[in-house]
């Protein structure tokens, strides 16, 4: 086992604690990322009230209910029908099934987890709701199982902050994007003003917090990639200094 300090021994923290969230989900409960734990309530800005109910209400509630992140990526990244879209730590499927009904039967939505229980449970949840033009794959951010030049679209919602490289997360972005494709992700981000000991003093890494990168590390971080068009836009707190963020960028054509 590896130490919980290690790299290794914080991917194995976040598996575990989302292998445990998807089993929480296949039997009616819920769990969340954030400062705290939590049972049947969700931490204060994550989970899946931050969703359109209208939009959930199609959905399997196992999909619903392992919703995790900070905010709705689908409705930041102008999904297009026809194009083809990756999700980053896809979780129960949530934001992999409502991309795959907006870019409709001519697109294609690809979802990458490195949880095998949470595979499990997203394509249980794409079989239930009938969804075709969807797939799920075992990876991480740091390596995704796809080819370059492959997708148009990049999406992931409070998940960069898990990765223990984040500077090979933001490249293996760009690799698999097309010329001109984009990233609309939601993403806890810290204020310049916090240290790296000061985010951590605010939640732990499995929880969101610890790992997040600053407003000045992200963009520095995507301009190294090449992206350009780099706007963050802080949606709501939370914890002290440290807000969920839209982040949306692109790559020249």
């Amino acid at each position: 086992m590896a130490e919980p300090t290690t790299p290794e021994g914080l991917v194995e923290e976040v598996r575990d604690r989302y292998a445990s969230a998807a089993r929480d989900a296949v039997h009616g409960t819920a769990s969340c990322c954030g400062p705290t734990a939590c049972d049947d309530t969700q931490a204060a800005g994550f989970g899946p009230g931050l969703y359109d109910p209208d939009e959930l209400a199609a959905l399997p509630r196992a999909a619903t209910g392992a919703s995790l992140g900070c905010g709705t990526p689908t409705a930041v990244a102008d999904l297009r029908p026809g194009e083809v879209v990756l999700d980053l730590g896809s979780g129960g499927g949530i934001d992999v099934l409502l991309s795959a009904q907006r870019v409709g039967p001519s697109g294609w939505a690809y979802g990458v987890d490195m949880t095998e229980e949470m595979l499990d449970l997203a394509r249980g949840n794409a079989a239930e709701a009938g969804v075709s033009n969807a797939s799920f794959l075992a990876g991480r951010i740091e390596a995704l199982p796809l080819p370059d030049d492959s997708v148009d679209v990049v999406i992931s919602n409070c998940v960069v902050n898990l990765s223990v490289d984040k500077a090979a997360a933001l490249a293996e972005m760009r690799r698999v994007l097309r010329p001109g494709g984009r990233v609309g992700l939601t993403d806890v981000v810290a204020e310049d003003r916090l240290s790296a000991a000061e985010r951590a003093e605010r939640g732990s890494h499995a929880g969101c917090l610890a790992g997040a990168l600053s407003q000045r590390e992200l963009r520095e971080g995507l301009a190294a990639e090449g992206f350009v068009d780099v706007r963050l836009t802080a949606t709501h707190e939370v914890a002290d200094g440290l807000a969920s963020t839209i982040i949306a960028a692109r790559l020249p054509a």
